[in-house]
């Protein structure tokens, strides 16, 4: 393999009280990491972060809502994405990128992956 995934990690929150006072069960936000702009949602498994733009119409998914069932819902046509795998849940083959979440003890993380050159040795 001439490269390899790499994870940068980028610190979003403090401490976990500060994101779960940023976002309550059941809700989402939008918070721009990086230059991107992602969408964090929070629900009863815990927080999940995925793309803010939904691939349907571009609208921002941060301004819908989630489900109990773990999806986040677009605020224009309604429609659902598993938080999980990004996946759109109508069957259309949509889906948006989704980023793991880390809680360390200095704060909470947010990655993206990276493809980086990986020099073979012989």
């Amino acid at each position: 393999m001439f490269f390899r995934k790499k994870i940068n990690w980028h610190k979003v929150f403090d401490s976990i009280d500060a994101i779960n006072a940023q976002v309550a069960v059941g809700r989402v936000t939008t918070i721009n990491v990086e230059r991107k702009k992602i969408c964090l949602a929070r629900t009863a498994d815990g927080f999940f972060a995925v793309n803010d733009k939904c691939p349907h119409n571009g609208a921002s998914l941060g301004n819908g809502y989630c489900t109990a069932e773990g999806s986040v819902v677009c605020p224009v046509h309604r429609y659902h994405f598993d938080l999980r795998t990004g996946r759109a849940k109508s069957g259309l083959g949509d889906f948006v990128q989704t980023y793991p979440i880390e809680v360390r003890d200095d704060g909470v993380y947010i990655g993206f992956e990276q493809l980086v050159w990986n020099w073979l040795k012989k």
